[in-house]
């Protein structure tokens, strides 16, 4: 949508005035003032569940070469305890901390210390200064766009140490996956606590703060909307992007090593993986800019939701996939007939493989994305299947990419381009920011987004799926992914529109009435 302000029509209205109106001028835009009993028990289930629910997929993969049914099954006819399942855990360790410090130090370097250099030579990226969206409560951030070239830098420097400086091994991320994961834990914890309390004492911006009233939910959805240390380090940007998705083509490279360590070469189905993933990562930094309109920035506030999950939802459970491939064959010097099917009952084990996709009986239970997946079960792809999954990763992003296109310069133009090439569509509409200021937009019913209101969500669904498919399909584990997303990208596109009926009113009425369909014509 593009948009536009009125600042002197109406004037802005007394603190009080403000506070009394907010249902009636902002409604639910950005976050919910009031909780209700469903929300309030699914937060307290996510804040004791998520971490488990991590914790017992990398175990799974790591003691049972992903089986989620094993552990489950073993404590239930007492062939293993939780003790002897958390005793087979490795532990944080020193090194491990270590490396994490590390890397979160030199993101944060990347991001502060180091003014973006890539939008003064690469032709169409857009990076630098740039501002974000108006915030509910009316203020406009400036935010120093500098994604992609903290991308570069730090692949490039991966890429010297793997063929040139041997600093460490490329493996260093699968050897240190589990210690990993309590270090990214504890920064997780901690930033979103730091940020609970900033909220309360020391707000960045204190008209844009939402306090429900329940300790869990503020703590789950956060308080402050757009908390900031300094002038330009801004929380929700830095650890949306940095350290989890820069992150991710490293720990995929990273399970491409390793299967290349163990195995001699890495297969077709990894290569799938690592490629289109990668592609989603270069697109997100090249469209950072793009990025402050989402409804990451624009109406989550910064809680547990986003802290915790940037730091260890999305790099562990985005990259299981590659790493399930590869712990199938941690027994070197085992032969290929060997690796066809182990004997033994199911129990804790650790580095040791139960099935593999050849000729032995499959697993139906296991359920991890596809990263973590190739690890342990390296999978060859017929030359059809491959190029089928490539051709879905690649179409996804098409649509993806252009719907998302066709809206930005919508709205970079305030509607003056065209879309299809025919002038777009729009219906013009308004809304009321906290501080009384009322601002214009307009919302676009052209090109895709007449499809559908969130027909970029099909592309990312098609990309999704066809990162699972890249892992063959004798197991559900990898097939994690595209369930999380349907899911996740359902609930976004309801989320989402709540709060657009709040805002626009009426005018989003017009809207859905001229596109009807949410998600799949005829359908959805």
């Amino acid at each position: 949508m593009a948009a536009k302000s009125q600042p002197n029509v109406p004037k802005a209205k007394s603190g009080d005035s403000v506070t009394n109106d907010r249902t009636a001028s902002q409604g639910q835009w950005g976050r919910a003032w009031e909780v209700d009993w469903f929300s309030l028990g699914s937060i307290i289930f996510l804040l004791l569940c998520r971490t488990f629910i991590v914790y017992y997929f990398i175990m799974a993969c790591d003691q049972y070469s992903c089986a989620l049914t094993g552990p489950v099954v073993d404590i239930a006819t007492g062939r293993a305890r939780l003790s002897d399942i958390w005793a087979k855990t490795p532990p944080i360790t020193r090194k491990a901390a270590q490396l994490y410090t590390l890397w979160v130090t030199f993101q944060v370097l990347l991001y502060t210390s180091l003014p973006d250099f890539c939008h003064k030579f690469l032709p169409g990226y857009v990076g630098g200064i740039q501002e974000g969206a108006v915030t509910p409560a009316g203020v406009v951030n400036k935010y120093q766009i500098n994604g992609l070239q903290a991308w570069l830098l730090t692949h490039l420097l991966w890429f010297a140490n793997a063929h040139l400086l041997s600093w460490f091994s490329p493996t260093i991320i699968f050897d240190n996956w589990i210690p990993l994961l309590w270090c990214a834990n504890i920064l997780g914890y901690a930033v979103s606590t730091f940020a609970m309390v900033k909220g309360y004492f020391f707000p960045t911006s204190a008209r844009d703060c939402k306090f429900t009233g329940n300790f869990f939910y503020n703590y789950m959805m956060g308080v402050e909307f757009n908390p900031r240390i300094g002038k330009w380090f801004d929380f929700k940007l830095f650890f949306n992007g940095r350290p989890g998705i820069v992150a991710w083509t490293l720990i995929n490279l990273s399970f491409a090593a390793k299967q290349r360590e163990l195995h001699g070469h890495v297969t077709n189905a990894m290569v799938l993986v690592n490629v289109l993933q990668a592609i989603y990562v270069i697109d997100f930094f090249w469209n950072e800019t793009w990025y402050l309109k989402t409804i990451d920035i624009c109406h989550d506030h910064f809680g547990w939701y986003l802290g915790w999950g940037d730091c260890v939802w999305l790099p562990y459970l985005y990259t299981l996939q590659c790493f399930y491939s590869q712990k199938r064959t941690l027994r070197q010097g085992v032969s290929e007939a060997e690796l066809r099917f182990d004997p033994r009952p199911p129990g804790p084990r650790a580095h040791t493989p139960v099935l593999s996709l050849g000729k032995a009986p499959l697993d139906p239970f296991p359920l991890v994305p596809q990263g973590l997946y190739l690890v342990y079960h390296p999978v060859q792809l017929s030359t059809p299947h491959a190029v089928g999954v490539l051709l879905l990763g690649l179409v996804g992003y098409y649509i993806f990419r252009v719907a998302n296109h066709q809206k930005d310069l919508f709205r970079r133009t305030d509607g003056r381009c065209l879309i299809w090439g025919k002038k777009p569509k729009v219906i013009e509409c308004s809304y009321t920011s906290a501080d009384g200021q009322r601002h214009h937009s307009k919302l676009l019913v052209s090109g895709f987004w007449g499809v559908a209101r969130h027909f970029n969500y099909v592309g990312d669904l098609m990309g999704s799926l066809a990162y699972c498919l890249a892992c063959g399909g004798g197991h559900l584990l990898p097939y994690f992914y595209i369930i999380y997303m349907a899911i996740l990208l359902t609930h976004r596109c309801l989320r989402d529109e709540h709060r657009c009926a709040s805002k626009y009113g009426r005018d989003w009425e017009r809207y859905t009435a001229a596109v009807p369909y949410r998600l799949l014509p005829g359908i959805f």
